[in-house]
């Protein structure tokens, strides 16, 4: 019997239409012998399965072949029904080698990446997959942060290469590959911009997001890499307010664009959510009351409720509809730090209730299973904003200091991406280090 990988077949010369489900195919080259089977697609929706007894004389020809024109089977997830019943994208928050090991994930319905130092760190050091390379990029004389950019900048290569299919049929909208640029330079406008332009330019992939932080210091940063037509994920968001001077920046950068096209010009804001509860948990916590520990768990999911109210505010009115006309896209609202901290928590309380159109969630590792396996899907987000800002106002009223709470948690994820970035360059010199040894 010839299997599949031992045909070569040539075109079905013609066929007709038997029933519904079925065709008739005449006369189909091939080499070979025994039973015949193969799969020919005939559109994206259905594929050609032939089967037919071989007459061994002359040619090889089949005389008459049935075919049936099967539909193309695609396994339907939760991650593929939040796409395309609430249109909220699912993204995946992890990137480690081999980068192939994703294509199960897109399968699954994942539409884009995000990474960041600790991500990476995480990835280089745990594996020995990045050892040939570094090894070699050692030997060529490499300093170890150069070293570091090409191990990571292949591995975004290598993922956009991935997504990229994803890029092209969303027109842009999905299939982004997120990299971060140093975190060293949260708080230098200038570097910040300066940093963008070269990894943007390194990599070289249509979908890659450059990330930036929403440090003040960054702000003006992400005005002028926008107007230069390079896309951003701006990352690092705790507070409404800072969330509004991230929208605002986009906005004048894409205002200040000179490009062409500014339909090619895209961003995503990436909101905190997980880390809010965390800090004011504990807050609520010291002071004590019955009151005040009834709102646990409250301030992460309804302060990020009130940040869409403000997306909605900003992405509409007369501002908006000018740079649309120009063909601008909205900067979609990116929920990251959606793993669940807190073990007494619902493993998917910060994914369920924040589903709504033109959006998108990052989950890492646990919310991605807890939601790919009990996840629900509907439109929540928007769903109550009056409740949302009674909390945020009952929390106010306990003495929490918002803006306190979101100066707080900028602080600590720019400095756990600073030691997450230095423990690896470390851990990399002493690698390096071993390598000259040996060597020598």
């Amino acid at each position: 019997m010839a299997t599949a990988a031992q045909l070569r077949y040539g075109n079905i010369v013609s066929f007709h239409r038997k029933t519904n489900n079925t065709v008739e195919a005449k006369k189909s080259a091939f080499f070979g012998g025994g039973l015949v089977n193969f799969k020919g697609k005939l559109s994206s929706s259905s594929s050609l399965f032939c089967k037919g007894n071989v007459r061994t004389g002359g040619g090889g020809n089949i005389s008459r072949t049935s075919c049936a024109l099967m539909p193309k089977v695609e396994k339907k997830t939760l991650l593929h029904e939040l796409y395309e019943q609430q249109g909220q994208s699912p993204w995946y928050d992890n990137l480690r080698r081999p980068v192939s090991d994703l294509k199960p994930l897109i399968e699954n319905g994942v539409r884009g990446i995000t990474s960041n130092p600790t991500i990476f760190e995480k990835a280089i050091i745990s594996s020995d997959a990045y050892d040939d390379q570094f090894r070699k990029l050692i030997k060529e004389g490499k300093e170890i942060e150069e070293a570091y950019w090409e191990l990571v900048i292949k591995d975004i290569q290598d993922a956009c290469e991935l997504f990229e299919p994803i890029y092209d049929e969303s027109e842009g909208a999905d299939g982004y590959v997120s990299v971060e640029v140093s975190p060293r330079l949260a708080h230098d406008t200038e570097q910040t911009i300066e940093a963008a332009k070269w990894l943007h330019k390194r990599v070289d992939r249509r979908n890659v997001y450059i990330k930036i932080p929403a440090t003040a210091e960054c702000i003006p940063a992400i005005k002028k890499v926008i107007s230069l037509g390079i896309s951003v994920n701006v990352t690092l968001i705790f507070s409404l307010p800072r969330y509004e001077a991230v929208m605002d920046a986009y906005l004048e950068g894409l205002e200040s664009c000179e490009a062409e096209d500014i339909s090619k010009v895209t961003s995503v804001a990436s909101f905190f959510v997980s880390r809010v509860d965390t800090l004011v948990d504990k807050k609520l916590e010291k002071v004590g009351t019955d009151a005040a520990l009834a709102l646990r768990g409250k301030a992460a999911t309804a302060q990020a409720a009130l940040a869409y109210k403000l997306y909605q505010q900003k992405f509409s009115g007369p501002r908006w509809e000018a740079l649309e006309k120009r063909g601008a896209r909205k900067q979609r609202v990116l929920w990251a730090s959606t793993s669940v901290k807190n073990p007494a928590y619902p493993d998917t309380l910060y994914v369920n209730p924040l589903i709504g159109p033109d959006s998108v969630t990052t989950m890492p590792d646990q919310a991605f299973q807890a939601f790919l396996d009990h996840g629900k899907v509907a439109r929540t987000i928007d769903a109550n904003f009056e409740e949302a800002q009674n909390f945020y106002d009952a929390i106010k009223k306990m003495g929490i200091d918002w803006d306190e709470v979101g100066s707080l948690l900028e602080m600590e994820g720019v400095e756990s991406f600073k030691k997450s970035f230095d423990s690896l360059l470390v851990s990399l010199g002493n690698k390096a280090d071993l390598l000259k040894v040996k060597s020598s």
